[in-house]
């Protein structure tokens, strides 16, 4: 019948030091369906997750099944390998990072197998991401209560390996509220289902005699002798997430098995499904802003709101949004904001929007006149509230890297303690932080889920230096006590990990800390599940991403300047905190990043993948697993995929740039050697020059009958599609024969003749000088054939790129000093003189004045136009807007514009075209470029009515639509469509 003793407690234990890796991969690849990485780039790309900590894993399998992922832990087992189940590698406490094999589910293990709506449950394997979860939900009026602020890329197995909460557990609880069941995988191989064990189950069990009865045993034992010392030491708060659930043992809980393996991060069992319990959805919301003149007050407030049942009860401080305002986020939710320097968001929820009202006026009638009564802002409108609600949602991304001020950290970023104690609490800690030198008027920002007493924050440790890191442990020790003497929890979401494993003692007292070494002892006994995390961790200090060695090969020159990141590429690499909203697998957000994740599902395709590699090519610990520096191949291969759509310079949280970290690059990695090259980057890269011959000799019609062959494309060494055609009639020949009309009277503008313009679709100018001449403005083509360098920047040729800037830079200073205005049709060469030129010189004016001076068309007719009535274009426009105008320029204008003209135009959540430039030309990226296409646009131009225009302004997304199966739909220029107004 198997042993009730207990055994000792785990003590961490090294690999074994005689592991042969290359037999483990191949055996992995004998027996796993799914795929099995052992090479540097992946590698480098599961380096670290969303904390302070990196440790380079052993390999990475991407299992296609739970059963797949069965095989790959057996045979694992079988070697002694240590092993890390990961889902969206956003843990912030180091609990996502080891020397370990990681099995990464969200590729594959993503399914929702099941849905019974009348027991309000649902089965899903680990990999689903939260989102899509509650989309597949919808029709069922049903949904998973905790949603933490990654929901867009959080995946369950992760949310159940942290007990993650989110600001939506104020009404659902923590993830173990919202567990039925789970199948778990013991690392010896025993597999079962879990959950609440009546006696009569329990009984049941046992009597089967087998390593689940021992198990069992064993946990009831440590529940029995341990049941005083849990129910003392186990603080009583909403958010206590620190240590294992042993309290879900207790018969209070039912002995509730899956409870006490929630939160566990992978160091106990590895979980194949989940048994959910759902909730119903409430339609109705309100949400109500509360202002006070400081957080610690905000705090106080809350225990008389809580008798008011709020479904969220956030907290937010003037830090934060001082962050938020210098990074330009949120601009127009906080100009709603009540008076304060301190806000609640309390969110109440009903079946209709008149039920959530009531309860909120009850709640403002409350408060009025009480020493908590606040400045309100009281708003139902649905669009307004996201608007308001990313405030709180963008704290990560807004606390991290704020120009001008000290890079911050996580580490003690959600302590918690009971609501009644919250404003003190707050007092106490921003005490210490002042104490240890950590405090200024603008940081550390405090904000979190007030309702439950937790505080997220952001902490300006100096993890660079010795002397730093030994400040940051005192201060984590000092702040762990401040905790423990407040009855807090020192994770009230994230875990412990490495980043709190340590400190355990402090807040469970050594007893408790000794039961769960003997927990991981009655599961893993060897001690290959996620070591040295929650039992026997590593130091806090230990495995630093940083550190005071951290000493990365800088190259002696940079082609871009990096003013952002203090002229260090290292710095530039860096900027990613992990938060992966790089990984959304939609584009309802309105976000563009990451195309090429969307597509491949794997993460050295996003942008996060992309900055790990690039992070570890430097070599700071001289321990990595990329050895050639500029010259690897892996982070190569990485960046092939990228296409450099932009995106993430303006949805990356942490404002990572990669299209210019992969220009950089490639300007780095064939330095000196050009012939390296693929022949792509000279036929693309060179493309203007060879415009410019063709055109200026009239040889548009023989190069077309060329072009058309495919072995002309196989000669250029591109993609077999379709190559653009030259038009017979160049934009500036055009205009050479062109009669002005209208007065001229606003004054005159540049129209800058792009090359795409000016030798593909001259069409689009001429549709922009009519516009304009209509408009009072006189146009101006400059005198001498110029190039923004775009081509010559996205192939990474950026020796070329400056010298072609430079003098176009020149030919332009004459009327950039006199104040005139550049118009720029094509969004991508528009963008290079709004972004990329003051990149690549930062302290030239004339570059300055390139960016400032520099206007859309749209923007032109509205905000440099006063009075300017469009002509009338009513019906239906489905709008792509380019990935480039999107991240750089801004679409308002175009909305304003299109609203005056009477047209009623969807902008399409659709992303990037795909072809992005030379990418959808470049060989092996055919496939990639038309999945994405395929992912919105493409359907949604071919489900349009008829009648319905499609705007386009980017050359590259014509070319898309135009080539591929888009109904016969082609796309057109905003120029285009109000110049058919015109007529």
């Amino acid at each position: 019948m198997g042993t009730t003793e207990l055994p000792d407690p785990v003590v961490r234990q090294p690999p074994p030091p005689d592991l042969d890796l290359d037999a483990l991969a191949a055996a992995l690849r004998e027996r796993v369906e799914g795929q099995v990485r052992f090479d540097p780039g992946s590698r480098a790309a599961y380096s670290t997750d969303a904390s302070n900590f990196r440790q380079v894993p052993i390999g990475v399998v991407v299992p296609r099944s739970p059963e797949d992922a069965a095989e790959a832990l057996a045979t694992a087992r079988e070697f002694g390998a240590p092993v890390l189940s990961r889902g969206g590698g956003t843990s912030l406490a180091g609990q996502c990072t080891n020397t370990a094999l990681v099995l990464d589910w969200s590729k594959y293990c993503s399914k929702l197998e099941s849905v019974d709506a009348d027991r309000r449950t649902c089965v899903v394997q680990p990999g689903i991401v939260l989102d899509d979860l509650n989309r597949q939900l919808a029709d069922t009026g049903l949904r998973f209560g905790p949603e933490p602020a990654t929901h867009f890329n959080c995946t369950l197995g992760g949310m159940i390996g942290n007990n993650s909460c989110g600001a939506t557990a104020q009404r659902t609880g923590k993830v173990v509220d919202n567990i039925k069941a789970l199948e778990v995988l013991l690392p010896d191989g025993t597999r079962f289902w879990c959950g609440e064990t009546s006696d009569a189950e329990y009984t049941e069990i046992e009597h089967h005699g087998d390593r689940r009865a021992a198990v069992y045993r064993q946990l009831r034992r440590l529940r029995d002798e341990y049941a005083d010392e849990i129910r003392r030491r186990f603080p009583d708060i909403p958010r206590r997430v620190s240590g294992y659930n042993l309290d879900s043992l207790l018969p209070e809980h039912r002995f509730d098995v899956a409870g006490l393996l929630v939160g566990s991060e992978s160091t106990l069992v590895t979980v194949l499904r989940a048994e959910l319990e759902l909730v119903p959805v409430l339609p109705g919301r309100t949400l109500v802003v509360l202002g006070y003149p400081d957080i610690a007050t905000a705090a106080d407030a809350v225990p008389a709101i809580l008798p008011h049942e709020p479904i969220a009860l956030e907290g937010v401080d003037h830090r934060l949004l001082y962050d938020e305002r210098i990074k330009h986020l949120n601009e127009k939710a906080r100009e709603r904001l009540p008076r304060g320097r301190a806000f609640l968001m309390v969110q109440f929820g009903g079946q209709n929007t008149e039920e959530a009202d009531a309860q909120a006026h009850r709640m403002i009638e409350a408060l009025r006149g009480t020493e908590n009564a606040p400045d309100v802002q009281f708003m139902d409108d649905p669009a307004r509230e996201a608007e308001l609600w990313q405030v709180r949602e963008s704290g990560l991304g807004a606390t991290a890297h704020i120009p001008g001020e000290p890079d911050t950290f996580e580490g003690w970023e959600d302590s918690a303690v009971a609501p009644e104690k919250l404003g003190d609490y707050l007092r106490r800690l921003d005490a210490l932080y002042a104490e240890f030198g950590y405090a200024s008027e603008t940081g550390p920002s405090l904000y979190g889920h007030f309702g439950q007493g937790c505080v997220h924050t952001r902490i300006p440790f100096d993890l660079y230096t010795a002397s730093g890191v030994a400040t940051y442990r005192r201060f984590m020790e000092r702040a762990a006590d401040l905790v423990a003497e407040f009855g807090g929890s020192f994770s009230g979401e994230h875990g412990d990990g490495q980043s709190r494993g340590e400190l355990l003692p402090r807040m469970f007292g050594n007893d408790l800390v000794t039961a769960f070494g003997r927990l991981k002892a009655i599961f893993d006994p060897d001690d290959r599940m996620n070591p040295g995390k929650v039992v026997a961790p590593a130091g806090l200090d230990e495995h630093l991403r940083l550190g005071s060695s951290w000493s990365p090969a800088e190259p002696d020159r940079l082609y871009f300047r990096f003013p952002h990141d203090g002229g260090s590429f290292s710095q530039a690499a860096n900027r990613c905190v992990g938060v992966g909203r790089c990984r959304q697998t939609t584009t309802e957000s309105g976000d563009v990043m990451c195309p090429s994740y969307q597509v491949t599902g794997e993460e050295e395709h996003s942008t996060r993948g992309r900055t790990r590699l690039l992070f570890e090519m430097l070599d700071g610990h001289r321990d990595g697993p990329l050895a050639d520096g500029w010259r690897s191949t892996e982070v190569r291969d990485a960046l092939d995929l990228c296409l450099a759509c932009k995106g993430c310079k303006s949805d990356c949280p942490a404002d990572v740039d990669m299209a210019t970290y992969k220009a950089e690059f490639l300007a780095q990695h064939y330095r000196r050697r050009p012939w390296r090259r693929p022949r792509s980057d000279f036929t693309m890269g060179w493309l203007p020059v060879a415009a410019r011959l063709v055109g200026g000799a009239h040889l548009a019609r023989p190069v077309n009958l060329l072009t058309r062959s495919r072995l002309a494309g196989r000669a250029a060494g591109v993609e077999s599609r379709e190559i653009p055609r030259f038009a017979p009639t160049t934009l500036p020949r055009w205009f050479a024969r062109h009669r002005p009309s209208g007065t001229g009277a606003r004054g005159t503008v540049l129209l800058w003749p792009d090359t795409f313009t000016a030798y593909f679709q001259p069409q689009v100018g001429q549709a922009a000088v009519r516009v304009l001449e209509d408009a009072g403005w006189r146009v101006e083509l400059p005198e001498s054939s110029l190039c923004c360098g775009l081509t010559w920047i996205s192939t990474g040729q950026l020796g070329v790129a400056k010298r072609v800037l430079t003098r176009t830079v020149r030919a332009l200073a004459g009327h950039l000093r006199e104040g005139g205005l550049v118009l720029g049709l094509e969004p991508s060469c528009t963008a290079v003189f709004r972004s990329d030129a003051a990149e690549l010189f930062p302290g030239d004016q004339d570059v300055r004045r390139l960016r400032e001076q520099t206007v859309t068309f749209a923007e032109l007719l509205t905000r440099h136009s006063p009075g300017y009535r469009p002509p009338r274009v009513p019906g239906r426009a489905l709008a792509q807007v380019h990935c480039h105008q999107h991240a750089v320029l801004g679409w308002e204008a175009d909305r304003e514009l299109l609203s005056a003209a009477g047209t009623d135009v969807e902008r399409l959540d659709s992303g990037c075209c795909g072809l992005a430039g030379n990418f959808g030309f470049e060989r092996g990226h055919l496939e990639v470029s038309r999945a994405c296409a395929e992912r919105v646009l493409l359907p949604r131009v071919r489900a349009a009515d008829p009648d319905t225009a499609v705007l386009a302004d980017g050359f590259s997304c014509r070319t898309q639509l135009h080539e591929f199966d888009s109904g016969g739909r082609e796309g057109r220029h905003l120029a285009e469509l109000l110049a058919a107004g015109l007529e």
